[in-house]
């Protein structure tokens, strides 16, 4: 793969906007918000760990602040059309993004981007973290991970994964899989998550890695089973699978994430308004105890620190992507 281009990694040494400096809390629009905020989700409604956590977190900001938060699922382009929205969108806090790696990736991945995702928007606050899970259909002979890095590798390109995208966290979980492993497996793009499990289900597809909140009920029912956990430690929520790491690809590690993002240029008095009620309903025991059911972790880290965080997703993505040889499709 081409040697990522000075403008990208220029992009990783700048400062985000208003990453640096606290939000003002003095001066805040008292007007703020009198009407309904949108929150964009870049990808289909349905299964997608993206889309459940900005619902859940909509049912808890509404009454917070007084208007009713409506989602505006976007999908398309692995995340681009919904992002886009969001950075050509006015910069007054009735637009925010749900956004996931999708976002720091896709640069990595395409040739031409509409927007830069490193200096046109505020990353407000880390919403969550949460493995996903290697599952297969029943009928697929291997009930591990070592059997199904045997099984690749003995029928190369017959097997085949179905994910939400290129540039989804599914997607890029199983291509980091794919070549740790040294496997020669074939991609089926999905419009979102629901459709690639759907026909796993249906026994179109050998295997996906996807979010545990939509794979995890199909594992119990007999439906898929499961093979391994992306993180490097077991999931509270599973214990009795695997990790990946610990199942045949030492060092193999991925961790889900979605977090809030604000347009450019968005007031830091509204900005800070809105991260003080997204922190307060994360620290919650009632958000703790929704997301701990669905395997997931709740973030409330300050911008600051999420503007850390967005950073070093990019550096390590945007190095696994060159070294590691992944592709667009």
């Amino acid at each position: 793969m081409p040697s990522l281009s000075k403008r990208r990694l220029l992009a990783l040494s700048l400062p985000l906007s208003l990453s640096a400096a606290p939000f003002a809390r003095t001066a805040f629009a008292q007007t703020w918000p009198d009407r309904p905020i949108r929150i964009v989700v870049p990808f289909p409604a349905g299964a997608g760990v993206l889309d459940i956590m900005a619902r859940l977190l909509a049912q808890h900001l509404g009454p917070a602040l007084g208007q009713q938060i409506v989602i505006d699922n976007r999908p398309g382009a692995g995340g681009t059309i919904g992002a886009d929205v969001v950075a050509k969108a006015p910069p007054d806090g009735y637009t925010v993004l749900m956004g996931n790696p999708s976002l720091v990736v896709n640069p990595f991945l395409m040739a031409k981007m509409p927007y830069d995702p490193m200096t046109d928007f505020i990353p407000l606050t880390l919403v969550n973290t949460a493995p996903l899970l290697l599952v297969a259909h029943p009928s697929l002979p291997a009930n591990s991970v070592k059997e199904l890095i045997a099984l690749a590798r003995a029928k190369p390109a017959e097997l085949n994964y179905g994910s939400g995208g290129v540039g989804s966290t599914p997607f890029l979980a199983t291509e980091l899989f794919r070549s740790m492993a040294n496997i020669d497996v074939t991609h089926v793009p999905y419009r979102g998550g629901a459709p690639a499990l759907a026909d796993l289900v249906a026994g179109q597809l050998s295997f996906m890695i996807e979010n545990m909140p939509g794979t995890l009920p199909l594992v119990k029912s007999g439906k898929l089973k499961a093979l391994g956990v992306t993180t490097d430690h077991r999931a509270a929520l599973a214990p009795d699978i695997p990790t990946i790491a610990e199942s045949g690809v030492p060092g193999y590690e991925v961790v889900g994430w979605n977090g809030l993002f604000l347009v450019r240029d968005t007031p830091r008095a509204i900005a800070g308004r809105l991260y003080d009620e997204v922190a307060k309903a994360l620290r919650s025991a009632t958000v703790k105890e929704q997301m701990a059911a669905l395997g997931a972790e709740p973030g409330g880290n300050t911008p600051a620190e999420f503007t850390a965080f967005v950073r070093a997703e990019s550096a390590r993505w945007g190095r696994i992507i060159q070294d590691k040889g992944i592709k667009p499709e």
